[in-house]
This record gives structure tokens, C-alpha cells and sequence, in this order.
């Protein structure tokens, strides 16, 4: 008997991934009315601590300017953040969604900042950051899949 060629073994390969990523959609079960799953939590709650720590900082910061900041800009930052927490909070995809999109630019600015990390601390302050940011990010996309799946048939 002949080898299958491997163009059938692509496709073959293909739809064991398709049946594969249906089963997992199946799998999931949409979040209950009022249930928040706990990286939904954290989530809120570091996009609100870090509202707030962006307005006591342009607040509390004499020579912002000079320091290439400014408190519009500031103020403005905070306000997306805290939108972001409440619309978390709300279960909205989009928030969700918006919020992993600035987890992966921290994460890989983070990793930049590794590679030119001068000291230990530095170092391993990066290193905890990109594991934390990691965690967070991954056990969003679960979330995410649960929200999707209320609005499945």
C-alpha cells in the first residue's frame, strides 16, 4: 500500500485540527450572569490600580514636562485604563480584547528591557513582570472563549 501523498496528509492533519478546536469551543460553557472568573478580576483590578497610580503620578510629580510627560496626557492614559476596568468589570468582550492587546505590548517592552537590563534586580524585576503579564494574559483567552460562547446558538 502507498504512502498518502502529502498534500493529503496536510489536509488530513487540517481537519483533525478543526474537529479538535471544535470540540474545545464545545467544551466551554459561557459565564454565568454575574460570574467573573478570576483573571477577570485581577484584570479589573490592574487596570484600576493602574489608573490610579497614573493620576496620583501626574498629581504628585513636580516637572512632569521636563520629564517628557503631561498631565492631559496623563489624565488621559488613566481615564482609558479606568474605562477599561469598568467595561472589564461589565464583561465586554472589547475590554477584554483591548486590555490582552496592552498585556502583549507590556510584555514584549518588558522583554526588551530584559536584554538591556544592567543589573540583577532589574533583571529579575523583568523577569517577574513578563510571568505575571504571561499568566494573566493566558488565562484571559480562556475567559474570552467564555464570553464568545454566550453569544454562540
Amino acid at each position: 500500500m502507498s504512502e498518502p501523498s502529502p498534500e493529503r496528509r496536510a489536509i488530513e492533519r487540517q481537519r483533525a485540527k478543526e474537529s479538535r478546536d471544535e470540540l474545545m469551543r464545545a467544551s466551554l460553557r459561557p459565564l454565568a450572569p454575574g460570574e467573573r472568573p478570576l483573571a477577570l478580576r485581577v484584570a479589573v483590578l490592574v487596570a484600576g490600580l493602574v489608573a490610579v497610580t497614573v493620576v496620583v503620578g501626574a498629581l504628585t510629580i513636580h516637572g512632569l514636562s521636563h520629564r517628557g510627560g503631561s498631565l492631559p496626557g496623563g489624565l488621559f492614559i488613566a481615564a482609558v485604563f479606568a474605562l477599561l476596568a469598568w467595561n472589564m468589570y461589565r464583561c465586554r468582550y472589547w475590554a477584554v480584547l483591548s486590555f490582552e492587546a496592552l498585556l502583549a505590548f507590556q510584555i514584549i517592552v518588558t522583554s526588551l528591557a530584559l536584554v538591556v537590563a544592567s543589573t540583577v534586580l532589574a533583571a529579575a524585576l523583568c523577569l517577574v513582570s513578563i510571568v505575571l503579564a504571561g499568566w494573566l494574559f493566558w488565562k484571559l483567552v480562556r475567559v474570552m472563549g467564555r464570553m464568545q460562547a454566550q453569544d454562540r446558538p
